[in-house]
């Protein structure tokens, strides 16, 4: 691996955790898109590099933080991280089984979404008056 593959993998990681700590997000907005543009993995590679991220602690002192500030409901995170587990098993076999550009359908569906419901958009009527102006 080249000094400049660890240089942009470090700042990719950094990119990441600071948008975490800042905002609650990371694996699937920051390092999934920046895998991909940036050191050219495939989609699944990057997904799949993303989820390896979660295995380790690498949030932990940004929880400690929250935590601190008491806010963290341990038995919402207890229960949300049963439906991960589950949610993320079920959800990896899927990918493993789509296609490629399929799954990057899916994955910019699931972004434009959440950045139009973010902006207060209601995706349906934005979408439906469109069509209306077309036809």
């Amino acid at each position: 691996m080249s000094g400049q593959i660890v240089l942009l993998l470090l700042l990719i990681g950094l990119a990441a955790g600071i948008l975490s700590g800042l905002v609650g997000v990371g694996g699937g907005i920051i390092i999934v898109p920046a895998l991909m543009f940036f050191v050219g993995f495939s989609q699944k590679e990057a997904q799949g590099t993303s989820l390896g991220l979660l295995l380790l602690p690498i949030g932990i002192l940004a929880v400690i933080n929250y935590y601190n500030q008491k806010l963290i409901d341990v038995k919402v995170v207890g229960m949300m991280a049963l439906g991960f587990l589950v949610g993320g098993y079920l959800g990896s076999k899927l990918a493993l089984v789509i296609s490629e550009n399929a799954l990057k359908k899916i994955f910019a569906v699931v972004l434009f979404y959440t950045a139009f419901k973010m902006l207060g958009f209601d995706l349906v009527a934005f979408v439906a008056n469109g069509i209306k102006k077309i036809f």
